[in-house]
């Protein structure tokens, strides 16, 4: 009963001790994260609309070509490739919804104030991101995380396909066999 009441506490406090080192922001985020902007073509209620169909449409698009990519340098070499046909995509939907204007998208390094998306918090720093613009883009945005696909991850029906690992798991498998 001892030994049970005193490897339990050890090990409480080994997890005190590891939670209190874990990093809760992004220690190099310009390196560690691929992210999504869509800036609207401007505040009004319909261009606001319009971004979150096109978003919807994009999340839809790319869930399947990223969600198992193994690096952010695949992510943007798989982006890169689909970016003629993302353009054509959300040109037909902002032409079959009556907007005159057009979009662009381009990867860029760009600075990022502080965010968090639902447990991530990126810091205030310079990321890579694909930037699609909704005509001259000067309204509210929308982003998410591209690589790791945080934005996709909702979207999964199987949740089987999404791989998750735990340190503290695989260090007690080791230790206690």
């Amino acid at each position: 009963m001892k030994i049970k009441i005193i490897l339990i506490s050890l090990i409480s406090i080994l997890l005190i001790i590891v939670g209190l080192n874990l990093p809760t922001k992004s220690s190099n985020p310009k390196y560690d994260y691929l992210r999504l902007h869509i800036r609207a073509n401007s505040n009004s209620a319909v261009d606001q609309n319009i971004k979150y169909t096109i978003k919807a449409k994009m999340v839809e698009v790319l869930t399947p070509k990223l969600c198992n990519v193994p690096s952010k340098e695949k992510a943007i070499e798989i982006v890169s490739s689909e970016k003629a046909k993302l353009t054509n995509i959300i040109n037909q939907i902002l032409v079959d919804s009556g907007f005159n204007y057009k979009s662009n998208i381009k990867i860029s390094n760009e600075y990022f104030p502080t965010r968090t998306y639902e447990n991530t918090t990126l810091e205030s720093g310079y990321y890579d991101a694909v930037i699609i613009e909704l005509g001259s883009a000067e309204g509210d945005n929308w982003w998410c995380v591209m690589y790791p696909p945080l934005c996709f991850v909702n979207k999964f029906e199987n949740t089987d396909q999404i791989k998750f690992k735990s340190r503290i798991k695989e260090w007690f498998s080791k230790l206690f066999g």
